[in-house]
């Protein structure tokens, strides 16, 4: 009788360690590490910048200050130009589709 007090006691300390052990909450510090902006095209008036925050930031005005030189894409140009504008901010290129353009920087704590 003793014998199996004691193994249960032993079973049941060991199933609470184990479970202790293993139930730990996710690293919040790690938990997002980059913020994602997109720049979408739209002509030139009417392109812009979709921030993190959700904020949306048109580029027209940016974009009708250039001179694009002749024989040169509208859309390659002033997406380039657009680019080089959000890396000023620390963004990097993350991806593209056709007509948007994903960038990213890590997020700062």
């Amino acid at each position: 009788m003793k014998k199996t007090i004691a193994i249960l006691i032993f079973a049941v300390v060991a199933c609470l360690g184990a479970y202790f052990l293993k139930a730990k909450a996710a690293d919040s510090s790690s938990f997002q590490t980059y913020e994602y902006a997109s720049i979408r095209w739209a002509g030139r008036e009417n392109t812009h910048l979709i921030r993190p925050s959700g904020n949306v930031e048109m580029l027209g005005p940016l974009l009708t200050k250039l001179q694009r030189p002749d024989r040169v894409d509208d859309r390659a140009f002033y997406m380039n130009a657009a680019m080089n504008a959000v890396a000023k901010e620390g963004y990097e290129f993350a991806g593209m589709t056709s007509d948007e353009i994903v960038m990213k920087r890590p997020v700062v704590r």
